[in-house]
């Protein structure tokens, strides 16, 4: 070989050996801070979205919403006549009652005001699930509310600003307002509540429905009044429907069924499904609403 081509092998492997181009030091990684539980506090703010749709969201969209418009439609040839202004007490001008509580005639109207018109938007949903119970034994012992907690953290899968969210207020403590002699007292913690929205909601109602109410026993159904009551009532035009489980049904729920040796001490609850129905006739759209999710219904 002769002097020249050694001479270029060798500036080749040097020339290999080191980086064509200036590259910077890797950057120093400052450790993450740490909230007072010692978790790691993320760089950025991470909000989790859903991850799938809902089924039984998918079930009212598609299927359920147009049924409610066919059975609850009442056709209106003409426009509704504008509402009749409320006769108050005394009268405004008079200088003597002008600074006098004047409330109107007759009371209140609430559960006479009509529903609102049948139309695409005002069909009824469902818009939150509370579910809460009361612990007899708290106002004693605060240590008997962590069964309770627990289990609604497992039922329900909510807790305090869960995946990044603010609005998710998780399971809450329910304290007494009252002063009820020998039992509660202002700011004592007697129970648990937890409200459900969205795709939380869903989910629980279908555990519920496909799951706990099959295998409860001696379930007939959600009870409901006789044909002969009025719908004009407080109960009837208010478009919230409540029943109750007794403690056997809690172990019947899959979270909790898991490990059901961690909770020792089972409990009733009552459940409300709030929805958007207003006016007469309310309970009854309702109870439509959560038929289409399967949920049974019984005279009593």
């Amino acid at each position: 070989m002769s002097a020249q081509a050694a001479a270029r092998t060798s500036r080749l492997t040097t020339t290999a050996g080191r980086s064509v181009r200036r590259t910077r030091p890797a950057p120093t990684v400052k450790p993450l801070r740490r909230d007072e539980k010692g978790v790691p506090i993320p760089h950025v703010h991470v909000v989790v979205r859903d991850t799938h749709r809902c089924r039984l969201a998918d079930h009212y969209h598609t299927t359920l919403q147009d049924d409610l418009m066919y059975m609850t439609y009442v056709h209106e040839p003409t426009a509704r006549p504008p509402p009749r202004p409320a006769r108050l007490m005394f009268d405004p001008k008079n200088p003597y009652t002008k600074h006098r509580f004047n409330p109107p005639l007759g009371g209140n109207r609430w559960p006479k005001q009509p529903p609102p018109p049948s139309a695409p938007e005002n069909i009824i949903q469902l818009e939150r699930i509370q579910i809460h119970t009361m612990i007899k034994g708290a106002t004693n012992s605060r240590t008997t509310l962590l069964g309770p907690l627990m289990a609604l953290r497992a039922i329900s899968g909510a807790n305090e600003q869960a995946g990044g969210q603010h609005t998710a207020e998780g399971v809450e403590l329910v304290k007494g307002r009252r002063n009820l002699q020998g039992w509660v007292r202002p700011g004592i913690p007697v129970g648990v509540k937890v409200d459900l929205k969205g795709p939380q909601m869903y989910d629980f109602l279908s555990v519920l429905v496909e799951f706990v109410l099959p295998r409860l026993r001696e379930f007939q159904g959600v009870v409901m009044e006789g044909p002969s009551n009025r719908l004009d009532k407080m109960s009837s035009a208010s478009g919230v429907v409540s029943f109750g489980l007794p403690p056997a049904a809690l172990g019947l729920f899959p979270q909790i069924e898991v490990n059901f040796d961690a909770y020792p001490q089972t409990f009733g609850m009552h459940i409300h499904c709030i929805t958007s129905a207003k006016g007469v006739g309310a309970q009854n759209r309702a109870r439509a609403l959560l038929s289409g999710f399967q949920i049974p219904f019984a005279r009593s």
